[in-house]
């Protein structure tokens, strides 16, 4: 839970990206909001287009038949909205939260080098991880489903199971970002998971109670993403590469191979048997001044 409060932290001190983190939620809130009004219009002509045998009841039965199937279908579209509204954020907030994880890297240091792939790659990859998700908790979902009609374990075990199973995929959903920018495949990410189980747990868990309130999933979805963010940078740390030392600084030794002082030229003596150390040699018969030749018969012509 420590995760959750150091992401609240960095987001209350960034105000900016608290706000820009904010707009995926929103987006997601809106849209759920028109579809469950859409939903409540229609929930009575979806429930008499289901029970056609029913016209034939009087009024009374009739009438408790149809309002009570739509009140069941508007409540499971309610709930099926807050069971993905986590997941459908994510993914609609992909490039929002991509931005997010890459600014709180920034910040604490020691950034990775994300891979250099398009922005509807990344949202396919997104998309294809979220339904991974999905698939595998929907899974555990139908198993406890079942479960649920043992006698008291199902009304005490269970639920408690379930919002176990939620807590560690809303955790294996909300690293993916950071964690992706790492280069961990979706399988190893789900086997880091699992091999760190309790902080998986202590950070999914009470996220899924609070997110059971859309509202505030909205406010805390930025701050969600900065602590798993910071999680996913303890899980998988970027080494850094160490820096070349300064002149004179570091481990003390150069950075080239030192030149080996040469004497002056003032210093240097000729080799022994130069014939030309001290003098023009021997012989040379340009040593004194030449001798003039003959008249030339045309200097004055």
């Amino acid at each position: 839970m420590g995760y959750l409060a150091k992401g609240q932290k960095w987001v209350g001190r960034h105000g900016r990206w608290w706000a820009f983190g904010m707009i995926p939620a929103l987006i997601t809130l809106a849209g759920y909001a028109v579809a469950l009004f859409f939903l409540g219009g229609w929930a009575g002509d979806v429930a008499e287009w289901a029970t056609p045998f029913a016209d034939s009841w009087s009024s009374l039965w009739q009438d408790l038949l149809r309002t009570t199937l739509a009140a069941v279908v508007f409540v499971g579209g309610l709930l099926l909205s807050v069971l993905t509204f986590t997941a459908v954020t994510l993914l609609v907030g992909q490039p929002f939260y991509e931005e997010l994880c890459e600014k709180v890297d920034e910040t604490e240091g020691g950034a990775p080098t994300p891979p250099d792939v398009p922005l509807w790659r990344e949202l396919v990859v997104a998309a294809r991880d979220s339904l991974f998700v999905l698939v595998r908790a929907g899974g555990f979902g139908v198993l406890l489903f079942g479960a649920g009609f043992i006698p008291v374990i199902g009304q005490t075990v269970v639920p408690v199971l379930g919002f176990l199973v939620s807590g560690f995929f809303l955790t294996l959903e909300l690293t993916s970002v950071g964690l992706q920018r790492r280069g961990v495949a979706r399988r190893e990410r789900l086997r880091l998971l699992r091999g760190r189980l309790g902080l998986a747990l202590g950070f999914g868990v009470p996220l899924v109670l609070a997110f059971l309130v859309p509202l505030v999933t909205v406010v805390a979805m930025p701050g969600a993403v900065a602590g798993a963010t910071l999680l996913a940078r303890d899980l998988v740390p970027v080494e850094e590469e160490p820096s070349s030392p300064e002149d004179g600084e570091g481990d003390g030794e150069p950075d080239a191979p030192a030149v080996p002082d040469l004497p002056e030229y003032g210093a240097q003596r000729p080799v022994d048997g130069n014939p030309y150390a001290d003098g023009p040699a021997g012989g040379n018969p340009y040593a004194a001044a030449p001798h003039p030749v003959e008249p030339n018969p045309y200097r004055g012509a």
